[in-house]
Formats: structure tokens, C-alpha cells, sequence
């Protein structure tokens, strides 16, 4: 298998992980049931975690990592971060926030505001995808989600979409490379997509798909 490739089998065992994590949560800015929330500019060298509820940490702060299983993350802006985990829930980067690992959920959308900078992999199995001139070291990854990779974005590590065993009903995912847009590594693509690239974007070898070129701000909906 590649080393871009995000398999279903690691989101499942993922998922196993963070449920776990959080039900053993007993000490630290944690929780079991209901929101946790980290004051702006605080300082923290523990997880943030909770089973049931969202996590939103503020502006300024610093983190381990924030994990929850069942809400969504919500990262303020110069947060400093170690990674976001949710099962089911949206992700939300904030503008300049720093993640040094990665940035993962099952269901649910992942947002990267401006100059957000996560250095592992983003990868979802079902949601969106955005990057608002953002920057990914470790590759864009998801099964059934659309992906806009914004302008003046940058992925490094290729962007994969893997095929499901629950092919059925299933709608055909949207990938967009905005203006000025550069993917390093190859473009993977399991089964059917519609691929939409700038052309002022840079991207690496497609394997799977055929590129549309566009030019101006959006392709044609």
C-alpha cells in the first residue's frame, strides 16, 4: 500500500482508540459527558478529551491534544496543538493555529482557516474537506467527502481517496485545486470522482481520474 493511503480499517481502529481514551478519562481537562472548553491563551501539557460533547479551545492556547468521540473540535486561532481526534463531528482549525500531528474524524467535516498549518495527515472517511490557504505535511485523505484544497493552499503527501466495501447510493466526491493551489505526491484515487485543478494550481501525478482544468476563482458547479 502507498504511504499517502489512509485505510478504512485505520479509521475503525481510530475510532476503537479514542472511545477508549475517552472513556478511561480521569484526570486533566477532560470529561465523560458534555463540552469542554480551554480558555484563551492557557497553557495545558495534558489532553483535552470528553465522550459526549464538543471540545473548543480558545485563541492563543497551547494543548496536547484535543479528543472527543461524540462533538466536534474546535481549535481558536494560534492555538498550538499536538493533533484533534473526533468520531462524529466537525473539525474547525483556526486562522495561524499550528497542529504538529494529525487531524482526524470518522463523520464530519474538517475546515483549515488561513495560514493553518497541520504537519500530520487530514483525513475523514464522510465530510468535507477545506483548506482556506492553509498548509498539510502528511496528505489529504477520505472516502466518500468532498476536498477543496483553497487558494494559495499546500498539500504535501498526495491526496488519496479510497474505495468502500458500501459502494451503493453512494454520490460521486468533488475534488477541487483552487488557484495557486500546490499538491506534492500523487493524487489516488480509488473510484469515481470529478476532479476540478486550476490552472495556475501544481500538483503531482493522478492516478484514477482526469483532470478538469478551470480557470477563475471556482470551477462550474
Amino acid at each position: 500500500m502507498a504511504r499517502n493511503a489512509f485505510s478504512a480499517i485505520t479509521f475503525v481502529r481510530t475510532a476503537v482508540w479514542v472511545a477508549a481514551l475517552g472513556m478511561l478519562v480521569a484526570c486533566g481537562a477532560g470529561s465523560i459527558n458534555g463540552p469542554v472548553s480551554i480558555a484563551p491563551g492557557q497553557q495545558s501539557n495534558e489532553d483535552v478529551t470528553t465522550v459526549n460533547g464538543a471540545v473548543n479551545v480558545g485563541d492563543g492556547a497551547k494543548i496536547k491534544g484535543a479528543t472527543t468521540v461524540n462533538g466536534s473540535i474546535t481549535l481558536g486561532s494560534n492555538v498550538t496543538a499536538q493533533a484533534a481526534r473526533t468520531v462524529n463531528g466537525a473539525v474547525k482549525i483556526g486562522e495561524s493555529t499550528h497542529v504538529s500531528g494529525e487531524v482526524l474524524t470518522v463523520n464530519g467535516e474538517v475546515t483549515l482557516a488561513k495560514s493553518a498549518d497541520v504537519q500530520g495527515k487530514v483525513a475523514n472517511v464522510n465530510g468535507h474537506i477545506q483548506l482556506e490557504s492553509a498548509h498539510v505535511g502528511g496528505g489529504i485523505a477520505t472516502v466518500n467527502g468532498d476536498i477543496e484544497v483553497g487558494s494559495g493552499s499546500r498539500v504535501e503527501g498526495g491526496i488519496h481517496v479510497e474505495a468502500s466495501t458500501f459502494d451503493s447510493g453512494r454520490k460521486v466526491p468533488r475534488i477541487v485545486i483552487g488557484p495557486g493551489a500546490v499538491v506534492q505526491g500523487t493524487l489516488k484515487f480509488d473510484h469515481e470522482v470529478k476532479l476540478y485543478v486550476s490552472d495556475t494550481a501544481t500538483i503531482g501525478p493522478v492516478e484514477g481520474a482526469t483532470p478538469e482544468k478551470f480557470s477563475g476563482d471556482q470551477p462550474p458547479q
